[in-house]
């Protein structure tokens, strides 16, 4: 999320990700020029992998614009620095080329290096919920964090911070489908109902190839009849590209299934929650903050 769309932070830590603007940081007077070859990545990045094009698109824009909001850094030994924020903005300044880089540098320690990074991949990119859970369980194992601390750290409930932590029991195949996603987490959720991970497996690869709904994979789940191939659309029939892309970027966001309808010019769009968990955890990726009801 961007703008005025952030989530509440525990313990102050929301100083720490820096001015929103380089002019901000230009103006309180923290703004420095750090050579980019002097800055190494967060070694607490929860995300693990950076998407292609959209940080061409980055770049293009900095290049068009310049650096819009500052990167932020800690020191480390040797004069140099280790990114707290901005990853993606540093990643495209090295494609671009650029010598210097406009940093906010902070003094903060592992377990904030590691929540700070969470806290941003939630707020301003699409984290996958997989590298979500990964980032809660370092926060749990590593610094000894409960799971209701980490909820009150990132700005989550607890309940979530668990529901998250749950996907790491599905064996790492169907994690993978879905980190890609392949899977929904509504899907992974009817999943983790079953204990025998090879049955796990193959159900997931028929909702994958099948494109099976949740409420379908939860048939399958309870034991129920594989559904009906679906028929084909009519020949002449009109599938509006728009609206599966559309339909598309929602469920990797929402990760729940999304249908796109139209009609003419209008239209609407049904979003689909399987528990009170389930639509509390959509309300807060769309509201960009906590949900209480």
């Amino acid at each position: 999320m961007t703008g005025g769309s952030k989530r509440r932070l525990g313990r102050g830590l929301e100083a720490l990700l820096g001015p929103a603007t380089v002019a901000e940081a230009r103006a309180e007077g923290s703004l420095i020029q750090v050579p980019v070859g002097l800055i190494r990545p967060n070694p607490y990045q929860p995300r693990q992998a950076f998407d292609e094009e959209a940080l061409a698109e980055l770049a293009d824009s900095m290049q068009r614009s310049g650096l819009l909001q500052p990167v932020v850094a800690r020191p480390v030994a040797n004069g140099s620095y280790e990114l707290v924020a901005g990853e993606r903005r540093w990643r495209a300044a090295q494609r671009l080329g650029w010598a210097e880089i406009g940093a906010v540098v902070r003094e903060v320690d592992d377990q904030t290096l590691l929540t700070l990074a969470l806290v941003e991949n939630l707020q301003r990119d699409n984290l996958s919920p997989i590298d979500e859970a990964h980032g809660y369980r370092r926060l749990i194992d590593e610094f000894g964090v409960s799971q209701a601390a980490v909820g009150d750290l990132v700005g989550r409930d607890r309940s979530t911070v668990a529901n998250a932590l749950r996907l790491l029991k599905l064996p790492a195949t169907v994690q993978d489908m879905v980190h890609a996603g392949k899977l929904t987490v509504g899907h992974a959720r009817a999943l983790l109902t079953l204990v025998d991970g090879p049955k796990i497996e193959r159900l997931a690869r028929t909702a994958v190839e099948r494109e099976l709904s949740v409420r379908e994979v939860e048939t399958l789940v309870r034991g129920g009849k594989e559904p009906a191939r679906r028929p084909r659309a009519p020949r002449g029939a009109k599938v509006d590209p728009e609206a599966r892309r559309v339909e598309d970027a929602l469920r990797g966001r929402l990760q729940t299934d999304v249908r796109v309808t139209t009609r003419g010019k209008s239209g609407k769009v049904t979003i689909n929650f399987y528990s009170p968990d389930d639509l509390q955890r959509i309300l807060e990726i769309i509201l960009g903050e906590s949900y209480d009801g």
